[in-house]
């Protein structure tokens, strides 16, 4: 599988599209704001840059792509105001792979722009907005080029699936019936495996931000993690397709030879890493969790009260599209288009039973470094 050409968010604004379906993303990224603005103080305190360049890795498509930006704008501004200073311009490049819908991305330019010249435009500098595709597991930007690197909700994606689960001939060597890594339920070499990857992958990550971050230049990063307290979102899935299999919807070749690219890590995993490649210093980590129902209009607000069947399915359906709109594409690609309906159905009742048994949350490691 060819992640570079085969992976990205569902395009457009369709009923599952990433740009209607990414309400918990932009959550965390409105958390990450404090955050935002002690670090681009740091960063324009010592300086005081003319143009603060900033790169957003993954940044998608939809609402959410130009978020961290307006954000970004507005805290220099808030930074500047006291110091009587005009703010410096802010060059925006907005990173993902080549199969990103960068198309709808440029066409939400003049409303970004509409909006600025509504909101304080004369008090902000001016910003600059250019894509730069490609996998941030390789070079992007020229040496001590960037300021600030922002990446939300993708470190988790891995470069490709780890080696040793599936044989070049598709026979099935280590996750038989499973699509991910569960630490609790795979064999110990299935999680080692994904463990390497992520290892080998975040290394790759940290050292060429290394390269291309100016001097005390600073990253904050988004990951969505895990602990033992919520289940993984796409355990559902395994137990979905496991169930089509067994009554011959899918057939069992196809899901021995199928693995998710994604290794949700656990906090000490990522500070391991960070500490032993040694390119920055942890300045900030904090880990909280986010609802898989955030923004949904729950018309139920007593949290004690049994959900009744019509809210239960609803909010199974409001979790599937989230889900849908993020994985459907390497789902399609590998068990075609025909199942994928059923498929989110069915998943949809699973999180709904995991959502009653008080389940259902996000795992979100939140850190800022700070290049040696």
């Amino acid at each position: 599988m060819d992640l570079e050409q085969t992976l990205h968010m569902n395009a457009r604004r369709g009923e599952y599209s990433y740009a209607n379906n990414s309400s918990q993303q932009k959550e965390t990224i409105l958390k990450a704001k404090p955050m935002l603005q002690e670090n681009l103080s740091e960063i324009y305190r010592n300086g005081f840059p003319d143009c603060v360049r900033f790169a957003d890795m993954g940044c998608a498509s939809g609402p959410n792509s130009l978020l961290p930006a307006w954000e970004t704008l507005h805290a220099l501004h808030r930074i500047c105001l006291p110091l009587n200073r005009k703010p410096p311009d802010l060059q925006v490049f907005l990173n993902d792979l080549p199969g990103n819908d960068f198309n709808s991305v440029f066409k939400s330019f003049p409303s970004f722009d509409e909006r600025l010249k509504k909101e304080r435009r004369h008090e902000f500098g001016s910003c600059f907005i250019a894509a730069a595709p490609g996998s941030f597991y390789g070079r992007l930007f020229p040496p001590s080029f960037l300021h600030l690197v922002h990446s939300s909700y993708s470190i988790h994606w891995l470069s490709q699936v780890p080696k040793g689960l599936v044989s070049e001939s598709g026979i099935p060597i280590l996750n038989k019936r499973g699509v991910y890594v569960e630490k609790s339920l795979n064999p110990p070499d299935v999680h080692k495996a994904y463990l390497d990857q992520f290892e080998c992958d975040f290394t790759s990550f940290l050292k060429l931000r290394f390269e291309e971050l100016k001097r005390e230049g600073r990253m904050i990063l988004i990951i969505m993690g895990n602990d033992k307290y919520h289940p993984h979102a796409l355990e559902p899935i395994e137990m979905v397709i496991n169930d089509m299999v067994s009554e011959g919807l899918i057939e069992e070749s196809k899901l021995e030879s199928f693995n998710f690219p994604i290794y949700s890590p656990c906090a000490e995993e990522v500070k391991q890493v960070i500490e032993r490649e040694g390119s920055f210093s942890i300045h900030q980590f904090e880990t909280f969790h986010v609802s898989w129902l955030v923004g949904f209009d729950d018309n139920n607000n007593n949290n004690n009260k049994e959900l009744d069947q019509s809210d239960r399915d609803a909010k199974g359906k409001y979790v599937a599209k989230h889900i849908r709109a993020a994985l459907q594409t390497l789902l399609r690609n590998h068990f075609g288009n025909d199942i994928m309906d059923d498929l989110f159905r069915r998943y949809s009742i699973k999180v709904a039973e995991l959502m009653e048994m008080g389940l259902g949350a996000y795992t979100i490691l939140l850190l800022s470094l700070i290049k040696k």
